[in-house]
C-alpha cells in the first residue's frame, strides 16, 4: 500500500517514482503538453514560430509532435498556426485601417502574395474585397467605456426629488394594468 497520492505515479513497491537527481517525477499526459504548444501558437503568433519550436514547447519531436497534434486536434499544426493568423488578419482588416502588407507582417506573416493566397482560400474572397464587404473601421470605431458613460448620464444630477413633480412607477399593481403614478411630498411618510 502506498502512502502517496493515488494518483501519483509510483514504483512496483509502491514508493515515489524518482528521476536519476532523486526529485520525484509526475507524469504528465501527451495532451497536456500538446495543450501546451497550441497556447504558445495563440500566444505567439506573430513571432516567426514553426513546427519544431512547437514540438520543443510540448517536449516532443517534431513527427510525433505533428502526429498527435493531427489526432488530438483534427489538423496539423502548421494549418493550426496558419488559421490563427488569417483569424487574426480578418479582425485586423474588419477594425483597421491598416495596409494589407502590414497587417501581413503584424500576423507574422512574410509573404503579402502567400498571405492573399491563403487568406482567398480561407475566406472566399482577398483582402481587399473583404475589407469593402465589412463597414470601414471609423465607422465600427470603438469608444471608451467612460466617454459613453459621460454621454449618458443624466443632465439633472440631483438626488433629491422636486416635491411638485410627480413619479412614474414602471411596475403596476396585480390588480390593475396602468401604471401608477405617485405625488412625493417633503416630509411625508410612508
Amino acid at each position: 500500500m502506498s502512502l502517496y497520492h493515488p494518483a501519483l505515479p509510483t514504483d512496483e513497491m509502491g514508493g515515489r517514482l524518482r528521476s536519476k537527481r532523486g526529485r520525484s517525477v509526475a507524469h504528465v499526459s501527451t495532451t497536456r503538453h500538446l495543450l501546451r504548444a497550441r497556447d504558445l501558437a495563440d500566444a505567439r503568433y506573430r513571432e516567426p514560430l514553426d513546427v519544431p519550436a512547437m514540438a520543443r514547447a510540448a517536449c516532443l519531436s517534431a513527427a510525433h509532435f505533428s502526429r498527435e497534434f493531427r489526432r488530438a486536434f483534427g489538423e496539423t499544426p502548421h494549418q493550426y498556426l496558419l488559421t490563427r493568423r488569417l483569424e487574426r488578419a480578418a479582425s485586423l482588416l474588419r477594425s483597421t485601417d491598416w495596409s494589407v502588407a502590414r497587417i501581413c507582417v503584424s500576423v507574422g506573416l512574410s509573404s503579402v502574395g502567400s498571405f492573399t493566397g491563403s487568406f482567398g482560400r480561407m475566406f472566399g474572397m482577398p483582402p481587399t474585397a473583404y475589407r469593402a464587404a465589412h463597414p470601414p473601421a471609423a465607422q465600427v470605431a470603438r469608444v471608451p467605456a467612460c466617454v459613453v458613460r459621460a454621454y449618458t448620464r443624466p443632465q439633472v444630477r440631483t438626488f433629491r426629488e422636486d416635491a411638485a413633480r410627480p413619479v412614474t412607477v414602471d411596475w403596476a399593481e396585480p390588480a390593475t394594468a396602468a401604471p401608477t403614478t405617485i405625488r412625493q411630498t417633503r416630509g411625508a411618510r410612508a
